[in-house]
């Protein structure tokens, strides 16, 4: 029973510690936002430097291999099924 009083009253903050802990976390915050940035995430050359050689771009048609597939007239399917149709075993 006294463990469970004891371990309640450990997670509680007393109020006398919370000015303390809250100005930790403010100093910790303002340290992080002040401290140097860390290297860019991002590999490579710097886009803005305008000497860095780059591969050139090319040009791909995006319908360059279009076909037309208009609608056509139904076939008669027996006619077509044994075109496709294997072949008897004799």
């Amino acid at each position: 029973m006294s463990v469970i009083v004891r371990v309640r009253s450990a997670a509680c903050v007393r109020p006398g510690r919370a000015l303390p802990l809250a100005a930790i976390g403010l100093l910790t915050l303002v340290m992080q936002a002040c401290s140097a940035s860390t290297a860019s995430p991002w590999r490579g050359p710097d886009p803005s430097d305008a000497s860095v050689r780059v591969a050139p771009a090319g040009y791909r048609s995006t319908v360059g291999a279009y076909v037309s597939q208009r609608p056509v007239e139904p076939r008669p399917w027996l006619q077509q099924n044994e075109r496709v149709a294997p072949q008897p075993k004799r």
